[in-house]
């Protein structure tokens, strides 16, 4: 079954949160302030990491870097236009108007976002989830659900129950591309997952610049480029081949 990976991470997502909030109840502020720096590093790392694979993958070619740009910068326009972080973000607020208590402040919001970015974003969620779909392998996405479940702990401790929430952006996203995975079998090479990876991993720096409090980025806008980026990168090969 396609959506067999994908429940498991909806599901180590969602127990992570609850050990966190058990954890994070008992925690001083310090130390979730502590938790929320140490998982910005570690998501600026992975977000380097990411973003350099259009420079240093052997499978990358001269001129693939500026495809990836294109689509960063495309994509935002086209998010802004779309007003994707907005409606992310109102979503996150319809959830916390709801499930708020009392009149201390909440961060359903912050926690929705932030955890629904940084667990639909990167290498394991687009390759699993098209393995998933394809041959109905889970092994990939095992891993990642080990991975989530344990960041999970960490977000909910310092971001609380809007952590919880992000499973269902889980579920829809790695649903639709293991859904969609078989439609679009010849469309899913080396070069398509290289330029949709490298722009991930731009994504992910907005993400822990938004963790570190140094820059509000409206991350949701630069989701579109997730999708131009392999066309960019088709177009460069037509431009490499012309000359």
């Amino acid at each position: 079954m396609f959506l067999t990976g994908t429940l498991l991470n909806v599901a180590t997502v969602l127990v992570g949160t609850v050990i966190g909030l058990l954890i994070g109840a008992r925690m001083p502020p310090r130390m979730q302030e502590g938790l929320t720096t140490g998982l910005a590093f570690f998501t600026a790392l992975i977000g380097v990491s990411m973003g350099l694979r259009a420079f240093t993958d052997p499978a990358a070619q001269p001129g693939d870097e500026l495809a990836v740009l294109g689509a960063i910068l495309g994509g935002v326009v086209i998010g802004e236009l779309l007003r994707l972080h907005d409606g992310l973000e109102s979503l996150g607020a319809w959830f916390q108007r709801r499930l708020a208590r009392g009149a201390k402040p909440s961060r359903i919001a912050e926690g929705f976002v932030t955890a629904s970015i940084v667990f639909c974003v990167g290498p394991l969620t687009i390759l699993g989830s098209i393995e998933n779909g394809l041959t109905g392998d889970i092994t990939l996405l095992a891993i990642k659900s080990l991975l989530d479940g344990v960041a999970s702990i960490a977000f909910a401790a310092a971001l609380g129950v809007g952590v919880a929430l992000s499973a269902l952006t889980v579920l829809i996203v790695q649903g639709g591309i293991a859904g969609g995975a078989f439609l679009l079998r010849d469309v899913m090479d080396t070069t398509t997952v290289l330029a949709i990876t490298s722009a991930g991993g731009v994504i992910l720096l907005g993400v822990a610049l938004r963790l570190l409090d140094l820059k509000a980025v409206r991350v949701a806008s630069f989701l579109p480029a997730l999708l131009l980026a392999p066309i960019f990168i088709r177009l460069a090969d037509l431009v490499r081949g012309m000359l």
